[in-house]
């Protein structure tokens, strides 16, 4: 068997929107001014926690708590409010192609919280695609390997038969720390040059060209 292990937020989902709206209405309601997206944008895929100490590295514990607490209250609301991130044109293609290879199993490793994991994946009826669910709750943030690591052991499969997809550095890097090859896409929040640089053998342009890659990797 192999496993192909889909990061969220940049990768599947484009929740850009959600993410630096959220995040703005927790500065504001800390007492502090707004940040630019792309500053946002940088951190995701870190738990909230570490995502939220380095944004404000020169911040105290007490306020970086109360920026976590507002942007978990901002992004609840959201998604109360019927907000629903679209999946990437061709996602669910490539989930399809992966799903109908008998020797494919399909995991998630996101810095997402568990709950909202379920709910985004809920959303677009995808719970049940996935094998493996490993989320922020009860592992070190990425690039920390205990998420892949336990995926992997979840599953029964080695590290060399293993891929992790994912938009950001920290997906290619614990991707590398795991011993799983890394696969990077270029539609998310870090440039393409930055995950070759952290240890991506290669970075997809679009859903089609990573569904191509992964059908020849799982074909190995």
């Amino acid at each position: 068997m192999k496993l192909v292990i889909f990061d969220i937020d940049g990768t599947l989902v484009d929740s850009q929107h959600e993410i630096t709206h959220a995040m703005n209405s927790a500065m504001a309601g800390a007492g502090l001014p707004e940040m630019e997206p792309a500053r946002i944008l940088s951190i995701v895929g870190l738990s909230l926690p570490v995502a939220v100490a380095r944004l404000l590295p020169e911040a105290g514990p007490d306020l970086h708590e109360r920026v976590v607490a507002g942007y978990r209250e901002a992004f609840i609301a959201e998604r109360l409010a019927g907000a629903r991130p679209p999946l990437y044109p061709g996602a669910l293609d490539c989930l399809d192609a992966l799903a109908a290879m008998d020797e494919v199993l399909l995991g998630i490793a996101t810095g997402k919280p568990a709950r909202g994991l379920a709910a985004t994946l809920d959303a677009h009826g995808l719970t049940r695609r996935f094998i493996t669910r490993q989320s922020a709750d009860g592992h070190p943030s990425k690039p920390h390997p205990a998420m892949l690591e336990s995926a992997l052991s979840e599953t029964g499969v080695k590290a060399g038969r293993a891929v992790m997809i994912g938009d950001t550095v920290f997906d290619m890097e614990m991707a590398r720390a795991a011993g799983v090859a890394g696969f990077g896409v270029q539609w998310g929040f870090h440039p393409a040059e930055d995950l070759h640089a952290a240890g991506a053998r290669l970075v997809a342009p679009d859903y089609p060209a990573l569904t191509r890659a992964l059908l020849e990797w799982a074909n190995e």
